[in-house]
């Protein structure tokens, strides 16, 4: 599949951002998109050809590589990115509101419609929750899929139509390893800045409302 359109939205939404916010944007793009393009989708693309046992009933095979990888790595990796990237749509949907508004109008409703506060303020935190949620959810999922997140070497399987427990083996595991362990990272590294940024937001936010209170009782 084509991964502009995850591209254009990221550059989109890149200039709504804080500076958290655009470090966000550039390792979503950086180290987690483009390393799944350039080099993560050809290490899975033929895993199920390369899925071997030792042993030709019919069947078997197919059966034993179902139990272990009931999804596909790489489609659940993609699913992820989709999922993570698309709350930001929230705050290019709430910015292109306000233009609009102001639009209809015909006159100057905000300083700036994109800048982050009021209601877009909210619009923001709840998709920097969103985002984090399913970071969360992915990894999580990710780890009780496959019981970790190690590729091994050697798997026994016993279920039928096996006619006894045979020995199936999983092609470049080391290499599998790695970038699983790599994107994985990358996923961490991404909800550190999605909870900072909150902090930040709300910190923001709490003492902007301090400092208004405090002018109007002194007033």
């Amino acid at each position: 599949m084509s991964w502009g359109f995850l591209r254009d939205l990221l550059s989109g939404v890149n200039k709504y951002s804080t500076g958290i916010g655009r470090i966000w944007v550039a390792v979503v793009f950086i180290f987690r998109l483009l390393v799944y393009i350039a080099a993560a989708e050809n290490i899975w693309k033929y895993e199920h050809d390369e899925f071997e046992c030792n042993i030709k009933q019919p069947g078997c095979e197919n059966v034993c590589f179902d139990h272990f990888f009931p999804v596909s790595h790489i489609r659940l990796w993609a699913l992820q990115l989709i999922m993570v990237s698309t709350p930001s749509l929230l705050v290019v949907f709430h910015v292109a509101y306000r233009e609009n508004r102001e639009k209809h109008h015909n006159q100057k409703l905000y300083k700036s419609p994109g800048e982050i506060d009021g209601g877009l303020l909210c619009t923001y935190l709840v998709s920097l929750i969103l985002k984090t949620g399913f970071e969360i959810v992915f990894l999580v999922l990710f780890y009780k899929l496959y019981n970790g997140f190690k590729v091994p070497r050697l798997v026994k399987c016993d279920i039928r139509p096996c006619p006894n427990t045979v020995d199936c083996y999983i092609s470049k595991p080391t290499e599998k390893m790695i970038f699983i362990c790599f994107l994985v990272a990358a996923s961490c590294v991404c909800i550190v800045l999605n909870l900072s940024e909150l902090s930040y937001l709300i910190f923001k936010y709490s003492i902007k409302c301090y400092l208004k209170r405090y002018i109007k009782k002194h007033q």
